[in-house]
């Protein structure tokens, strides 16, 4: 069975795009200020080279520690460096929460999250994303839905190394949370995309192509719509189509795909 890694080749680039936010209000130091700024352009080594200036200033101490973290974290992502990675648990373990804004916390658990999922300790990162989404209210939508990304990607990933009964609950909750999401954000690009996923999962492939098909049409109408269309694409085309098929008496296989992939195109010529 294809694994959503197999089935998204772009996810690490979109993973990439989780970026932190500087503090409203009230003024703070310059080079923490710095340091966000270089961060969420995407300059990595300027972001450490001023967090490691900011941390030396007692009051922005510890929300630089989180900026170093980060930024060690995403160059890790594009070097494989395992001394970023070591670099970015050392500065996670010296933050102290406590003197924290209640935004720069929700940026401690990701960046927390990611050194577990970095590890490949997907279970864990699973629940650390987790957390920081019960406090999605501080986030910008874009930064939220890209959080939400990483958690199911978590969940996922942990799935692949489990049981089928252990696999069963995981997909359970992505399911339950991306109903939810689906329904108070219709347009949403990742509830559209891991409802499919998750019903896959748990084994119902019928569900995951009504899901895949419903959300073709809504991604229509939504901001980075081609981008969750192509993914599904891929869901149905590599997947979908060929387990649709093989549940079915063997003698018929062969049509179904022609006939399934034919209803596909269909959709999308009528949807486009």
């Amino acid at each position: 069975m294809p694994s959503v890694r197999a089935l998204r080749p772009a996810l690490l680039v979109l993973l990439l795009l989780v970026v932190m936010s500087p503090v409203a209000g009230a003024a703070e130091h310059p080079a923490l200020a710095s340091a966000r700024v270089s961060y969420n352009s995407g300059d990595y080594d300027g972001a450490i080279e001023a967090a490691a200036t900011a941390r030396l200033a007692p009051e922005a101490a510890d929300a630089a520690l989180v900026v170093l973290a980060r930024a060690h974290l995403e160059r890790h992502r594009r070097g494989a460096d395992p001394a970023d990675l070591a670099a970015a648990r050392q500065a996670l373990r010296a933050v102290q929460a406590s003197a924290l804004t209640d935004r720069d916390r929700v940026d401690l658990l990701v960046a927390l999250g990611q050194s577990l999922y970095l590890g490949e300790m997907f279970g864990a990162a699973g629940e650390l994303f987790e957390t920081a989404l019960a406090q999605g209210d501080l986030l910008e939508a874009r930064d939220r839905l890209l959080l939400l990304d990483w958690w199911a990607t978590a969940l996922d990933r942990e799935a692949q190394t489990r049981q089928a009964e252990y696999r069963t609950g995981l997909f359970a909750r992505i399911e339950t949370r991306m109903l939810s999401e689906v329904q108070l954000h219709p347009e949403s690009p990742t509830a559209n995309y891991w409802l499919s996923v998750a019903a896959r999962g748990l084994g119902d492939v019928e569900y995951a192509w009504d899901t895949a098909v419903a959300g073709w049409i809504r991604a229509g109408f939504a901001e980075g719509g081609a981008r969750v269309r192509a993914d599904l694409d891929r869901l149905v085309t590599q997947a979908l189509i060929p387990e649709r098929a093989r549940a079915r008496l063997p003698r018929d296989q062969d049509e179904l795909v022609a006939v399934y992939a034919a209803e596909w195109a269909l959709l999308k010529a009528q949807w486009p």
